[in-house]
């Protein structure tokens, strides 16, 4: 079919289609937009036409799907782009305030526990958290590479338990509030 011909034919559809945009956006100007987006479709795709075929479907067709298309961008715009006030606290991209009070605590008992450790310890553990390597510490403290690592394992693991002692005294303590 030549491009003549299907211009002539979708000339004999677009009333038609109008409708079906009418019917599908419930707005006049929009109405237009799919046409004029389906209409584009259509010239671009037409060697995608069989002649034999019934062309007001295949229109139709091209019609609907566009405007599924875009009433799926729009809703994934709607969603990603938030135009609600920000009274909830889902929405809460305004100016927030944090409590850093039990986070304070926390360090606190840490930097104690922290110093509490044996210096077999505390001294390999705070060289690797001040960033040396592990063959650095080895090299100064004259103690062989397992050692160290072995050092700053027990370090951790006591530490860790301390945190753990403090969260679960901490949410104890809210619980019994």
């Amino acid at each position: 079919m030549s491009r003549i011909e299907f211009a002539h034919r979708y000339n004999e559809m677009e009333s038609l289609l109008l409708a079906f945009a009418i019917r599908l956006t419930k707005n006049k100007e929009d109405a237009n937009d799919l046409l004029q987006e389906t209409a584009y479709k259509a010239f671009k795709y037409r060697k995608m036409y069989r002649p034999q075929t019934n062309i007001k479907a295949w229109l139709m067709t091209i019609m609907r799907n566009t405007f599924i298309n875009e009433y799926r961008r729009r809703k994934r715009r709607q969603t990603i782009n938030d135009s609600t006030d920000n009274n909830y606290l889902i929405n809460s991209g305004g100016f927030t305030v944090e409590n850093e009070g039990e986070g304070n605590i926390l360090m606190d008992e840490l930097t104690a526990k922290i110093e509490s450790l044996e210096d077999w310890m505390r001294v390999p553990f705070m060289m690797h958290f001040n960033g040396f390597k592990y063959e650095e510490i080895a090299d100064q403290l004259d103690i062989p590479l397992g050692t160290v690592k072995s050092r700053i394992f027990f370090a951790r693991k006591q530490l860790r338990n301390t945190v753990k002692a403090i969260y679960n005294a901490n949410n104890l303590a809210g619980i019994l509030n």
